[in-house]
């Protein structure tokens, strides 16, 4: 069978390949054996495999945050069935089959489409937490946050919508303006100019704006901290710029604002299994009742890696780029 090995760190289309690798054989007590029907390309796939962001410690490894897929057999004592639906909570998924211990695996709805699954892991939850974590946010109150057109940034517009908060949203390029806006944003300005001065302008003057969202870091994370009123918190989940937060003495000591970081991983490790379940029941939901809308430009087989690596990598993409190990969807 194939599966997708990060082999060096590089630019991501030439840091993998897809490889043969031996069948995973039958499923032992507490294992289970799953086919992936889908699985999406994140930011920090890529940046792992530019060796940017926490990864595998030794290479070759196999690799792929995302991955939905369909229960083939399971061992003796697992609470699945062949036949169920689930997500792989593990980190190698981009293979035809996954064989792991059942607790990797998590139950998703069978009326969940596979293009939603595929997507269900990392972003979804993310914006959600971000959002419900950090700052008692009421109706009427303001969300800043960069990077906007990112799968997260778009969870992020939708979640807040549904809460009665409105969001205010920085992008790169102006054609994003009017599409974010009918996709449900209430303010959207370009990364150029005093971009704190044109969010207040559109806000209005004395708007509680009091969490920031930060994908880029850098330069970034100050901007948004110049948009947030006294007391307000910027939450860190991005290593786009590659450079170190920066806030000042200014905003910290004068305005009264928080700095503090957002990783999934950590809250996976130190959260509950129910509440975890819970939580991904959740999106799921959202996913099926239209709250959350997560498009798709293209979808390629495993054997496409490389070509499905260098659009994910490609900028102004109008979607997420999905590889199909076993087959269309």
């Amino acid at each position: 069978m194939l599966a997708v090995q990060l082999q060096r760190h590089a630019r991501p289309d030439l840091a993998c390949a897809a490889v043969e690798v031996p069948d995973p054989g039958a499923p032992g007590p507490g294992e289970a054996v799953v086919a992936i029907r889908a699985a999406a390309i994140n930011p920090a796939d890529l940046l792992i495999f530019e060796g940017r962001y926490p990864g595998p410690e030794e290479l070759p490894a196999f690799v792929g945050i995302e991955g939905a897929g369909e229960v083939l057999a399971v061992g003796e004592g697992v609470d699945l069935a062949p036949g169920d639906h689930v997500l792989s909570l593990g980190r190698a998924n981009w293979a035809e089959k996954v064989k792991a211990e059942a607790s990797q695996f998590m139950r998703v709805p069978k009326s969940l489409a596979w293009r939603d699954a595929a997507q269900l892991k990392a972003n979804p939850p993310s914006a959600h937490l971000m959002l419900s974590q950090y700052v008692d946010l009421q109706p009427g109150d303001w969300v800043v946050q960069n990077a906007a057109n990112s799968a997260v940034g778009r969870h992020v517009i939708r979640f807040a919508r549904a809460r009665g908060l409105k969001t205010a949203n920085i992008v790169r390029r102006r054609p994003l303006i009017e599409e974010l806006t009918a996709f449900g944003a209430d303010v959207v300005v370009t990364d150029e100019g005093d971009i704190a001065a044109k969010i207040r302008d559109a806000a209005g003057a004395e708007a509680p704006i009091r969490l920031g969202i930060d994908a880029i870091g850098g330069v970034a994370t100050s901007i948004l901290a110049d948009c947030l009123s006294d007391g307000g918190t910027v939450v860190n989940y991005g290593f786009i710029s590659g450079e170190a937060c920066r806030m000042t003495p200014y905003h910290t000591v004068i305005h009264g604002l928080t700095l503090t970081g957002f990783w999934l991983v950590g809250y996976m490790r130190s959260t509950p299994r129910f509440e975890i379940e819970a939580m991904y029941a959740e999106m799921a939901r959202a996913f099926e009742d239209g709250v959350l809308v997560s498009p798709v430009e293209a979808e390629y087989t495993l054997e496409q890696a490389t070509e499905a690596l260098a659009h994910a990598h490609a900028e102004s993409r109008g979607g997420k780029i999905l590889l199909t190990p076993n087959g269309a969807l």
